[in-house]
């Protein structure tokens, strides 16, 4: 029988990349997202391999979450996989200077998205005495660099409540997997300079980053262990890259 995984931002970077590769290993998908015209378009070209279902709603508002998942039928609440990839980045700058409608869409979306949809999928897992539940974290989580302030701490806060998860779940038989990506080129950086595609793109000059497939890899292979394993914890940065401040750049 086929396994069914929920992803998170699923229209756009990582969560895109992420059905795709899940798809090739035949797993049934729940695409989750705002933009309901690319997640439509991702169901059209999955289709043919897997069995698709899209949900739109925003991770931040507690009831469209909470409505969305729940119009779920009963067939489609048996989630085996939760992928908690939503999220994002705004600003870049000293905290005196930081605005206040920045910090609330990054811990709005990065922590109590990632709580709003866990506390309805974990009761459901619990039921059945399985599951995994997936969450993307960042290099940014495990060391705090500067004018990263905010989004750091809502990083910091992914690796808490995964350890977290990991220890409260653990009597129900529930994986926990927390991954934490280096500098990755998705629209991550054109979201976090609101636009700036020149300030953007210099982000990953001078370097080969990773690319979204890289980090569906992974979790495609966490995913897909044997029922006594559980990749804990994964760090995944590109070769050039030491730590999140660290760079090698050939220019």
């Amino acid at each position: 029988m086929s396994k069914l995984a929920l992803i998170t931002g699923a229209s756009s970077g990582i969560g895109k990349a992420t059905a795709e590769t899940l798809a090739d290993l035949g797993i049934n998908l729940i695409l989750c997202g705002r933009r309901l015209d690319r997640l439509e378009a991702l169901q059209e070209s999955l289709s043919s391999k897997v069995q698709v279902h899209t949900l739109t709603f925003d991770v931040r508002k507690l009831e469209e979450v909470e409505n969305a998942l729940h119009s779920l039928s009963a067939e489609l609440q048996n989630i085996d996989i939760l992928i908690n990839n939503a999220g994002n980045a705004h600003g870049l700058g000293p905290i005196q200077d930081g605005s206040v409608e920045d910090w609330d869409a990054m811990m709005d979306s990065n922590v109590k998205g990632l709580l709003y949809v866990s506390k309805v999928i974990m009761p459901w897992m619990i039921a059945k005495k399985q599951g995994h539940i997936v969450n993307i974290s960042s290099i940014a989580g495990k060391a705090t660099y500067p004018n990263g302030n905010v989004y750091c701490a809502s990083k910091a806060a992914v690796e808490a409540i995964s350890e977290g998860m990991r220890l409260d779940l653990n009597p129900h038989g529930i994986k926990v997997t927390n991954v934490a990506p280096g500098a990755v080129e998705t629209e991550f950086s054109l979201v976090r300079f609101k636009g700036d595609e020149q300030r953007a793109d210099s982000v990953y000059q001078g370097f080969q980053p990773l690319v979204a497939k890289d980090i569906a890899d992974v979790i495609a292979f966490a995913v897909s262990r044997p029922a006594h394993v559980v990749m804990a914890d994964i760090t995944i940065l590109p070769v050039a890259q030491a730590s999140a401040t660290v760079i090698k750049r050939n220019i």
